[in-house]
């Protein structure tokens, strides 16, 4: 859960919220081919459950007045890397701030597999 508090009061949203948003975000730009697991807890969840963890290989957390977000990424081979992880920093970044009105501070994206 991530709060926010202003001098109207508390805003909390879920980890999940951000993890489909941001989720879906990446997963629609050009050259990605998934999410991949970002923790052990997620790797043992899918192997037990054998279903897609909504939070699969997305962490985000709240530093010092901005949201810091983790991607864990699988690309499809022969595609240019620096412009896929280019393209899903300002994605997931515009598409966070304007659903949620929260700066995002930084987006790191790890790009754990390939795939053909």
């Amino acid at each position: 859960m991530i709060k926010f508090e202003n001098h109207l009061g508390s805003i909390e949203i879920s980890q999940d919220y951000f993890a489909n948003l941001v989720g879906h975000a990446a997963s629609e730009c050009f050259g990605v081919a998934g999410m991949v697991e970002s923790t052990a807890s997620q790797g043992l969840r899918y192997i037990l459950k054998k279903d897609e963890a909504q939070d699969k290989g997305v962490k985000v957390r709240y530093v010092g007045g901005g949201l810091v977000i983790d991607l864990h990424i699988a690309v499809t081979y022969g595609v240019n890397i620096s412009a896929i992880v280019k393209s899903i920093v300002n994605k997931v970044r515009y598409t966070v701030e304007e659903a949620t009105g929260f700066q995002v501070a930084k987006v790191n994206v790890f790009v754990d597999d390939m795939k053909q």
